[in-house]
């Protein structure tokens, strides 16, 4: 963890990288599979083939697709924590940490290649991952942006509430637009996703 030029804020890349070498392999193998081929067309047993392991191995570690799939997608998010936090960590104030992360997010993930051609292709089999069955995702990410938060409060003199119901409305509402991103809220471009966020997710910082 490391402290930028006196903003306070202090950077926390998530890591959800196994250490687990066979496991990493079969990880690997899961989001090469599901990006090529969606979820699906993809099988535990495509994943072995892939990995070069059998398909016990498979299943040892991760017990079932749907567990699978959620690590993948796991392990994806905390790359993305890691990529955000170096795209924010420069900006002075949590307001505008806020508004270019909530940019970047939209960026990262339409333009990924799993999450984003996932949300193109098979919106209503990933859609579970990231809602009903998206626990894990929603609480590693919660957490992750109440950590920024918390430290924002300390480093600005905010008041000292619990910050964690604010990540979890800011992440409910950037997951919204990402599943569905048609409506009366125009978000076609960064300058429009930015003064989205800069009104409506910013002030809840002082909600």
């Amino acid at each position: 963890m490391s402290r930028d030029g006196g903003t306070g804020f202090v950077s926390t890349a998530w890591r959800t990288e196994t250490e687990d070498p066979v496991a990493r392999r079969i990880l690997d193998a899961a989001l090469e599979q599901f990006t090529v081929f969606g979820l699906r067309r993809s099988s535990m047993d495509d994943v072995a083939r892939r990995a070069g392991v059998s398909r016990v191995t498979v299943y040892r570690r991760f017990r079932n697709k749907d567990k699978l799939v959620e690590q993948t997608l796991l392990r994806e998010n905390g790359r993305f924590f890691q990529l955000l936090d170096s795209a924010v960590a420069p900006l002075p104030t949590m307001e505008e940490r806020v508004v270019e992360g909530f940019v970047v997010a939209l960026r990262h993930t339409r333009a990924h290649p799993l999450f984003g051609g996932l949300l193109r292709l098979e919106p209503e089999v990933v859609l579970p991952y990231l809602t009903v069955n998206g626990g894990s995702t929603l609480s590693t990410t919660v957490e992750y942006l109440t950590g920024h938060l918390r430290r924002a409060q300390q480093a600005e003199g905010r008041p000292d509430d619990d910050p964690r119901p604010v990540a979890e409305l800011m992440v409910r509402v950037a997951v919204s637009f990402l599943l569905n991103p048609a409506g009366c809220i125009e978000m076609e471009d960064e300058d429009q996703a930015r003064a989205f966020a800069r009104r409506y997710l910013a002030p809840l910082l002082n909600a």
